[in-house]
C-alpha cells in the first residue's frame, strides 16, 4: 500500500511540475514573442528541451523551428550555442530577437567571419558577463581554437544544430565541417542537443542522428505538406520573357529567383531592373556589405525580388515571399523543397515555378564529374530523382511527400500543375507486373534505368556483361520508349509495390505489397509522363523570340508598309528594317517607340528614324483584331555589356585600326567584321570612314555604296558579290556595306 501511495505521489508531483512548466511556458511565450499559442509541435519540443533531453526536429520551412530553441534559450540558465551555416540568417535572427527584447541588445549575438575585431570583443564581453542567451556560430567559426577556448568558459544550456541535413552526404547541402560538430561539442563541454532540419529523407535522418551521437533522441516530425504552396514545372523556353510576364502580373509581391550561376544572377537582376522590376542580386561572389545591404532592402520591401544562386544558402527569413522561381532546376529534390519552402511561410499564397530542360541536368552532371566516385554516384542518384519529379505527371505534392517518407492520401491536391491539368490515364496492371517480374529476375540488384533498358530491349554494355538479354523479359516492352518504363517504375514506387534502397545507390526491391500484387494482380490506373521542350539555352533575350510563332497577317502588312516607305524614301527595304525585325514586331506587337526598341535589330536611332509608321500600323491592327496584348511580354533588353562589343565601339571611336582591334581581342578579321556587323545591325551607328578610306579605293567605295543604295534587293553578301563581279573582295564589300547601313539605316 505504501509503495502504491509513493508511486502515486511521484506521478502527481510530476503532473503538477508539468502543469507549472506549461503555465510558465505560455507566459514566457507571450512575454518574449507576443504569441498566445504555440504552433504545431512547438510546445512538446520545448518541454522536451526544458527537461534536458536530446531532441530531433523535422519541420518544414515556415513551421516555426527557430522558436523551438529560442524560447528555451531565454528560459534556461546559461548560453545556447546555435550552429548554422547561413551567415545571412544569423544576422536576421539576431536582429529579430533583439526586436522582441528591446531592453537588452546583448541577449543574442552571432560569431562569424563577417565581424571585425571590435565587434568580436563586444560579443566576447557580453558572453563572459552572462548577458547573452543565444550565440549563433558558423561551423567553421566553431572549430577555431580561440572560439573553443572562449566557449569552454561559459555555462552552455544546450547546443542547437540548425540545417542539420548538412551533416549527411545524402543531404542536398553536404558540408564536411558539419561532420566535426560532435567531437568539438565533446571538447568544449557536453550539454543537451537539438538538431533541426526542414528537409530530410529517411536515409538523411539516420545519418544526422548517428553522426551527432543522438540515436536515442526523441524525434518530433511534422508533416512536410505545405498545402498553401502551388508547384509547377514549365519548359525552359523564352524563360526571361516568361519570368518578366509573371512578375508583372504579380506586381508588388515579394519573390526569390534561383539561378545556377553567378553570371546569370547578375544578368537576370539587371534585365529585371531595366524592365521596371525592383530586383537585386545575391550570391557568394559579392562582398559581405553588398549582400547584407541587398538582404535588408528585400526585408524592408525596398526591393521586390532577390535573384540568388542555388549554391549559396539564402538565409532570408521573410514570411511573405509570394513566389519562388527556379530559372535552373536544383540538383536534388531536397534542395528544391528547401528553396520552394521560402514561399508563403506565413500560410498565405506561395507559387513555386521551375523552368526545366534536360540540358540543365546534363550541366549539373558535368559539375559532379571529377569528384570521388562515391560522391558522383550520390550526385547522379539525386539528379535522377529530380528528373523523375520534373517529368512526372503524378501529383507533385504526392511525389515530394513520398520522397520524404510520407504518404499523401488525397488523389488530387488541386494545387499543382499536374492536378490542375491532368495527363491521359491508362490501365497499368500488365505494365506493373512486367516491371516487378523483371526486378525479381535480376535478384533486386539493379537500378531504375537498367530495369527500363531490359524491358525496352536496349543492348548496352551493362545488359551484355550480365547477359540480361537472355531474360524472357528482355525487349518485351520494346514498343514503348525507355522513358515510359521509367514512369511505370516511378509510379510503382508511389504505390509501394517497389522501394528504393537509397544507401545502395537506388537499387530496386519488391515490397511485400508488390509480391502480393504479383500473386493476385488487380486494376491499377497510371498516368502518362509529361514531355518538355528543349531549352532555348540562349543568353540573348531577343533570340528567344525565334521560338514563338509570329502573326503572319501582321507580318504581311508590315512588309507592305516597309515597301511603301522604301519607295517614298528611295531606299532599299532592308535599310528600313530587316526581316528579323519585322518578324519580332509580329510577335511582340510594340505600340510605342520605347517598346519598338526591344525588337531585334531596332536601335534607338532606327526607331526614331523609321518607327512611327510601323507602331501606328501595329496599334491599329491590335485594336481592330481585339488582340489581348500582354504589356509585360514586351521586354526591354539590357545593353550588351560584352567586353568585346564595348571595346570595339570605343576603339572605332578612337579611330584604331581594325587589325589592331582584332589582335587585342584575339579575333580574325572575319570574326571582327561579324562583330561589327552585329553592332550595326542592332541599330548602333559606327563611323569607319577613317579605315575604309585607307584600305578601299575611292572608286570601289562609290560602286559598292551605289549598289546597296540603288540596285540591291536584299543585304546579302552573296547577291552583292554576284552583282559587283570579281574585281571586289568580300572584305571590301562587307566594309562598305557596314558604312552604308550605318549612315543610311541607323
Amino acid at each position: 500500500m505504501f509503495y502504491k501511495e509513493k508511486t502515486y505521489n511521484l506521478e502527481l508531483a510530476k503532473i503538477q511540475k508539468m502543469e507549472t512548466i506549461t503555465k510558465n511556458l505560455y507566459g514566457q511565450l507571450k512575454k518574449y514573442f507576443g504569441f498566445e499559442a504555440f504552433k504545431g509541435l512547438q510546445e512538446p519540443i520545448i518541454i522536451n528541451m526544458l527537461e534536458g533531453n536530446d531532441t530531433f526536429v523535422l519541420m518544414p520551412t515556415g513551421g516555426g523551428k527557430s522558436l523551438c530553441y529560442q524560447l528555451p534559450a531565454l528560459m534556461l540558465e546559461g548560453t545556447a550555442i546555435v550552429i548554422s551555416p547561413l551567415i545571412a540568417l544569423m544576422k536576421n535572427q539576431v536582429d529579430a530577437i533583439r526586436g522582441f527584447i528591446t531592453d537588452n541588445n546583448g541577449v543574442a549575438h552571432f560569431l562569424n567571419s563577417s565581424l571585425n575585431k571590435q565587434q568580436i570583443l563586444e560579443v566576447r564581453e557580453d558572453l563572459l558577463n552572462g548577458v547573452t542567451k543565444l550565440l549563433y556560430v558558423a561551423p567553421e567559426s566553431l572549430t577555431k581554437e580561440e572560439n573553443m577556448a572562449l566557449l569552454r568558459q561559459l555555462k552552455i544550456s544546450f547546443y542547437a544544430v540548425d540545417e542539420a541535413h548538412c551533416i549527411s552526404e545524402w543531404g542536398h547541402d553536404f558540408r564536411p565541417e558539419y561532420r566535426r560538430i560532435r567531437p568539438i561539442i565533446n571538447e568544449i563541454g557536453v550539454a543537451p542537443l537539438i538538431a533541426l532540419t526542414a528537409t530530410a529523407t529517411p536515409k538523411v535522418q539516420h545519418d544526422i542522428q548517428k553522426n551527432l551521437g543522438m540515436l536515442h533522441a526523441k524525434m518530433f516530425k511534422s508533416s512536410f505538406n505545405r498545402s498553401n504552396l502551388y508547384y509547377e514545372i514549365r519548359s525552359k523556353v523564352n524563360t526571361e520573357r516568361e519570368i518578366i510576364k509573371f512578375i508583372k502580373n504579380n506586381e508588388g509581391k515579394s519573390g526569390i529567383i534561383y539561378c545556377l550561376s553567378r553570371k546569370k544572377v547578375e544578368d537576370l537582376s539587371e534585365l529585371l531592373k531595366v524592365n521596371g522590376v525592383k530586383a537585386l542580386p545575391y550570391h557568394a561572389g559579392m562582398d559581405a556589405a553588398t549582400r547584407s545591404t541587398n538582404q535588408d532592402k528585400f526585408l524592408m520591401e525596398d526591393a521586390d525580388v532577390i535573384v540568388a544562386t542555388i549554391a549559396f544558402g539564402m538565409g532570408i527569413d521573410k514570411p511573405d515571399v509570394r513566389f519562388v522561381i527556379h530559372y535552373d532546376i536544383p540538383k536534388s529534390l531536397e534542395g528544391y523543397y528547401q528553396e520552394t519552402g521560402r514561399a508563403g511561410r506565413d500560410g498565405g499564397e506561395g507559387r513555386c515555378i521551375t523552368f526545366y530542360s534536360y540540358k540543365d541536368i546534363q550541366k549539373l552532371e558535368k559539375f559532379i564529374q571529377g569528384k570521388p566516385i562515391a560522391e558522383q554516384e550520390i550526385g547522379k542518384q539525386l539528379l535522377l530523382e529530380t528528373v523523375a519529379y520534373a517529368e512526372s505527371s503524378i501529383c507533385r505534392r504526392k511525389l515530394l511527400l513520398n520522397y520524404f517518407g510520407e504518404d499523401y492520401i488525397e488523389e488530387n491536391c488541386g494545387n499543382c500543375d499536374n492536378c490542375m491539368h491532368p495527363k491521359k490515364q491508362f490501365e497499368g496492371c500488365e505494365y506493373i507486373v512486367l516491371v516487378l517480374e523483371t526486378v525479381l529476375a535480376v535478384k533486386e540488384k539493379f537500378k531504375t534505368e537498367h530495369i527500363a533498358n531490359i524491358i525496352s530491349g536496349v543492348m548496352n554494355s551493362t545488359v551484355k556483361s550480365y547477359r540480361h538479354y537472355e531474360l524472357e523479359m528482355f525487349g518485351e516492352g520494346a514498343d514503348k520508349h525507355v522513358r515510359f518504363w521509367n514512369a511505370i517504375i516511378r509510379q510503382a514506387l508511389i504505390l509501394h509495390f517497389l522501394e528504393k534502397e537509397i544507401e545502395n545507390y537506388g537499387l530496386l526491391k519488391v515490397t511485400a505489397k508488390g509480391r502480393a500484387y504479383l500473386k493476385d494482380p488487380y486494376s491499377v490506373t497510371l498516368t502518362e509522363d509529361r514531355e518538355y521542350s528543349e531549352s532555348d539555352d540562349s543568353d540573348d533575350l531577343m533570340a528567344q523570340g525565334k521560338g514563338v510563332a509570329c502573326d503572319e497577317e501582321l507580318l504581311a502588312l508590315l512588309k507592305d508598309l516597309r515597301r511603301s516607305v522604301s519607295k517614298r524614301l528611295e531606299l532599299p527595304p532592308f535599310v528600313i528594317f530587316q526581316d528579323p525585325s519585322l518578324e519580332d514586331m509580329a510577335i511582340q506587337y510594340p505600340i510605342t517607340l520605347d517598346e519598338l526598341k526591344s525588337c531585334q535589330g531596332v536601335g534607338e536611332g532606327k526607331a526614331k528614324k523609321y518607327g512611327t509608321d510601323f507602331i501606328l500600323l501595329i496599334k491599329q491592327y491590335v485594336e481592330e483584331k481585339e488582340i489581348a496584348r500582354p504589356q509585360d511580354f514586351i521586354v526591354k533588353s539590357v545593353v550588351n555589356k560584352s567586353g568585346s562589343k564595348v571595346f570595339i565601339i570605343q576603339s572605332i571611336d578612337r579611330k584604331m585600326m581594325l587589325e589592331d582591334i582584332a589582335d587585342v581581342k584575339g579575333l580574325s578579321m572575319d570574326e571582327l567584321l561579324t562583330e561589327i556587323e552585329a553592332i550595326v545591325n542592332s541599330g548602333t551607328k559606327l563611323n569607319l570612314n577613317y579605315y575604309i578610306d585607307e584600305v578601299v579605293d575611292e572608286d570601289k567605295i562609290t560602286d559598292i555604296y551605289t549598289y546597296f543604295k540603288e540596285d540591291a534587293e536584299d543585304e546579302t553578301l552573296e547577291a552583292a558579290m554576284a552583282a559587283l563581279g570579281l574585281d571586289f573582295t568580300e572584305e571590301e564589300v562587307r566594309l562598305v556595306r557596314i558604312k552604308f547601313l550605318s549612315e543610311v539605316a541607323n
